[in-house]
C-alpha cells in the first residue's frame, strides 16, 4: 500500500466510524425468529381463550396482517440501510414523534422481557411459587451476561432458535390428526352471537403477534450489501414460518382432547373468557352480600385465608371449581405449545413418550423465551442509548463499560421488567399491557415511512403503506380506548419521556465552548496530529489503555526511533448499536482519553504517532489485522483484570491474539497498574516473537 494512501486511511479511521457489515440473512433470520417467533408461545392460547373455535379465523386474519407488515418492512429496510425502525423513521419527520414512537417500542420491549421470562418458567413447568423468584434471577443473569459483552449469548440464541424450529417441525407432523379435527371444529357461530365491535376488540387483543418485527429494521446497519436482498431473505422465511405454523398449531389446539372442567377443547361451544365469567358469577352468588359486592366476575381474584375460613361449604365447593377452572385455562394459555406437544406425542407414541416429548418441547421453548428476554433487554439498552445520544434522555445512559455495553442503560433495562413482574405475573394481564406498545410503534414506523416523500417508495407502494398504516392506527386507537391498563402503562412512559425531554431542553442551553470543554481537548489533539510514517523505521503497536502503558510504549518507541501506533477497539454487538449510527470517536470519551494521553506523551517525546479508532464485534481480530497491516514488529497489550469466569465467557483477548500472532512479532504484556521506569540507554531493541 503506498505510504500516502496508508496515511490518509489511518487518519480517516480516527475521525469516522467503522461499522462492520457481516450479518447475513442466514444469521439475521434466526435472530428475528427468536424475537418474532416467540409470540406464538402465548398468542395461540390467548386466541382460544377469547374466541374458542373462531380462533382460527382470528389467526388467519392476523396472519394476513403479518404478511402485509412483512412486505412493508422489506421497503422500510431498503429505505434505511444503515438501521431503521421507529426511531430513525420518525426522527426524519419530528424529534418529538421519534420520542413517542421509541417510548411505545420501549414499553413493548419491557413487557416482552417480563412476559417472556414468566412464560419461560411456565414452559419449564416449575411450581407456581417458584416462577417469580426464578424469573427475577433469570433477568439478573441476563443482565450479568450482557454486562460482560459475551458473544456466547448471541450464539446461544441462534442454537436455540434452530432447535425450536426442529422441535416445531416434529410437533407439526405429530399434530396432524388434531389439525384435521381442528378443521372440523371451525365455527362462525361466535360472529353471529357477538357484535361486530366486540369481535373487532378481540382481534386487537391478539395483535401482539406482530411483536418482534421491529428487530429486523434495526439489523440493517450490520447487514451485508445489498441490504434490500438480505432483508427480504431475512423477513420472508420467518414470516411464512410464523404465519403458517400459527395456523397449524392453532387448529391443532382447537382439536385437542385436553379437558377444561370436564369439556374437551375440541367440544367447546363457548370461549373460556365467557365460561370463566360464568364460573366466577356462580361462586360470587354463594357469598354473603358484603363480600360479593367487592368482587367482579370479569377479572380474576384471590381470597385471603381469613375470607376462606368464613365461607360456607357451598361457597368452598364453588371456589374449588373456580380454582380448577382457572388452573386448567392457565395451562393452555401459559404453555399452549407444551400442551400440544404432550397431547400430540401421547396420541402418536403413548403416554410415556408424550410426557417425555412434552418436557423436551417445554425446555426448548422455555429457553427460546429466555433468549427473547435477552433480546428485549438489549433492545431496551439500544433505545435508551439512541435517545440519550440525541439528548432526549440523560447522557449517563450512553456510558460504556469495558465490553462496550452501555452499562447504565443495561442496569435500567434489567430493573424495569423486574419491577413489572414483582407487581404482576398474570400472562393475560401482561399481554394486555404489551399490545399497545407493539402496535403503536409499528404504526408510527409505517406511517412515518409512507409520509416521508424523501424516501424512494413507488406511488402504488406508498399508497398501500398508507392503507396499512391507517389500519394499524385504527387497531392502536381501539386498544387505547378499550384497554385502559395498557393505555395507562404506555401513556405514562410516553409522558415521562416527553417530560424528561422538556426539562433537558430547557436546561441544555447553548453556551458555546463551555459544553465542549470535557472532550474538546482530546479531540483537538488527536485531529491535529500530523501523520508521518517512515517505511524504513520500526513500528510498534500499542493495544492497551492507561498512562503507565502509554509511557512505556512511548519510551520504547523513542529509544528504537520507531513509529508508534495505538489502537482503541470499541466492541459492539447487533443490539448495542443505535439505529443509523455506530459509536464514534467524537462521542466515545474513554477512547478520546486513552488515545489522547498517548498522543500527548508522544508529542512531548518527539515520537511519530498514529491513532486508530475501530468499532468491531471482535477485538482480537482487529488488533491482529492492524498490527500485521502496518508491519509492526512489536505489539504491547495490557494484562486482563477481569475474572477467570468473565474471560472464559467473553473470551480472553490476549490468548486469542497470542495464538494467532505471526512469527517475527514480539508480544509484550504488562499490567496497567505497573508504573513505567525509564530504561537505561541502550535497552529497548529486540527480535523474534
Amino acid at each position: 500500500m503506498p505510504i500516502g494512501l496508508l496515511t490518509l486511511y489511518t487518519f480517516l479511521m480516527l475521525v469516522t466510524e467503522s461499522r462492520p457489515r457481516n450479518l447475513r440473512w442466514i444469521h439475521a433470520g434466526p435472530l428475528l425468529y427468536g424475537d418474532w417467533g416467540t409470540s406464538r408461545l402465548y398468542v395461540l392460547g390467548l386466541a382460544f381463550l377469547y374466541t374458542a373455535h373462531a380462533s382460527i379465523v382470528y389467526l388467519a386474519a392476523i396472519g394476513l396482517l403479518m404478511i402485509a407488515v412483512s412486505w412493508a418492512y422489506t421497503i422500510i429496510c431498503r429505505c434505511f440501510p444503515d438501521g431503521g425502525g421507529v426511531y430513525t423513521a420518525a426522527r426524519q419527520l419530528s424529534p418529538t414523534l421519534s420520542v413517542i414512537g421509541s417510548t411505545l417500542l420501549l414499553s413493548g420491549y419491557i413487557m416482552t422481557a417480563a412476559i417472556s421470562v414468566i412464560e419461560a418458567f411456565h414452559y419449564f413447568h416449575v411450581g407456581e411459587h417458584l416462577v417469580l423468584p426464578l424469573s427475577v434471577m433469570a433477568i439478573v443473569l441476563v443482565g450479568g451476561i450482557n454486562w460482560l459483552g459475551a458473544k456466547s449469548a448471541g450464539k446461544f440464541a441462534l442454537i436455540i432458535a434452530l432447535t425450536a424450529l426442529g422441535v416445531s417441525a416434529v410437533m407439526a407432523v405429530m399434530a396432524i390428526p388434531f389439525f384435521i379435527r381442528g378443521i372440523d371444529t371451525i365455527s362462525f357461530d361466535f360472529f353471529r352471537e357477538t357484535s361486530a365491535g366486540h369481535a373487532w376488540v378481540n382481534f386487537t387483543k391478539i395483535c401482539l403477534a406482530l411483536a418482534g418485527v421491529e428487530a429486523v429494521a434495526n439489523m440493517t446497519g450490520l447487514m451485508k450489501k445489498p441490504v434490500d436482498r438480505e432483508a427480504k431473505r431475512t423477513i420472508w422465511p420467518v414470516s411464512i414460518e410464523v404465519v403458517g405454523l400459527n395456523l397449524v398449531f392453532g387448529l391443532a389446539l382447537a382439536g385437542l382432547s385436553f379437558a377444561v372442567l370436564g369439556t374437551s377443547m375440541v367440544d367447546y361451544t363457548t370461549p373460556d373468557e365467557v365460561r370463566l365469567q360464568e364460573t366466577r358469577s356462580a361462586f360470587i352468588e354463594t357469598l354473603p352480600e358484603d363480600l360479593a359486592s367487592t368482587l367482579s366476575s370479569e377479572s380474576g381474584f384471590t381470597l385471603t385465608r381469613e375470607h376462606l375460613e368464613t365461607l360456607s361449604e357451598e361457597s368452598l365447593a364453588a371456589y374449588e371449581v373456580l380454582e380448577e377452572h382457572e388452573s386448567q385455562v392457565e395451562q393452555y394459555t401459559n404453555a399452549s405449545m407444551r400442551v400440544i406437544a404432550t397431547e400430540a406425542a401421547t396420541h402418536t407414541m403413548g403416554t410415556k413418550f408424550g410426557n417425555a416429548f412434552g418436557t423436551v418441547a417445554g425446555i426448548t421453548f422455555g429457553l427460546l423465551l429466555l433468549s427473547a428476554t435477552n433480546t428485549a433487554v438489549m433492545a431496551m439498552v439500544s433505545v435508551f442509548f439512541a435517545m440519550a445520544q440525541d439528548n432526549e434522555l440523560p447522557k449517563a445512559l450512553t456510558k460504556l463499560n469495558y465490553s462496550g455495553v452501555p452499562w447504565v442503560g443495561l442496569i435500567v433495562s434489567v430493573m424495569i421488567p423486574i419491577v413489572v413482574i414483582l407487581v404482576e405475573q398474570n400472562v393475560t394481564v401482561l399481554a394486555s399491557l404489551y399490545v399497545l406498545g407493539v402496535t403503536g410503534a409499528i404504526t408510527v414506523t409505517v406511517l412515518s415511512s409512507a409520509y416521508n416523500k424523501e424516501l424512494d417508495i413507488g406511488t402504488i407502494s406508498r399508497m398501500l403503506m398508507w392503507i396499512l398504516g391507517l389500519f394499524l392506527l385504527s387497531i392502536s386507537l381501539t386498544i387505547a380506548l378499550t384497554q385502559p391498563v395498557s393505555t395507562a402503562f404506555s401513556g405514562t412512559l410516553v409522558a415521562l419521556a416527553l417530560g424528561v425531554r422538556t426539562i433537558r431542553s430547557s436546561t441544555l442551553v447553548d453556551t458555546g465552548e463551555a459544553l465542549e470543554a470535557p472532550t474538546t481537548g482530546w479531540l483537538a489533539m488527536l485531529k491535529g496530529i500530523e501523520i508521518k510514517i517512515d517505511p524504513d523505521k520500526p513500528k510498534i503497536m500499542l493495544a492497551a489503555r492507561g498512562r503507565y502503558q502509554s509511557e512505556y510504549a512511548v519510551d520504547l518507541a523513542k529509544r528504537r526511533d520507531a513509529t508508534l501506533f495505538a489502537i482503541f477497539v470499541r466492541p459492539i454487538r447487533v443490539m448495542d448499536l443505535r439505529p443509523g449510527q455506530a459509536p464514534r470517536i467524537e462521542t466515545d470519551e474513554s477512547a478520546q482519553e486513552a488515545l489522547g494521553t498517548t498522543a500527548m506523551l508522544a508529542k512531548e517525546a518527539g515520537v511519530s504517532f498514529v491513532p486508530i479508532y475501530v468499532t468491531s464485534e471482535t477485538i482480537a481480530d482487529e488488533i491482529l489485522d492492524y498490527t500485521v497491516t502496518y508491519s509492526c514488529d512489536t505489539l504491547i497489550m495490557g494484562k486482563s483484570r477481569r475474572s477467570l469466569f468473565s474471560r472464559r465467557l467473553a473470551g480472553d483477548v490476549i490468548s486469542q491474539v497470542s495464538e494467532a500472532l505471526p512469527g517475527g512479532i514480539t508480544l509484550i504484556t504488562r499490567a496497567s497498574e505497573t508504573p513505567h521506569i525509564l530504561m537505561p540507554p541502550g535497552i529497548g531493541t529486540h527480535s523474534g516473537k
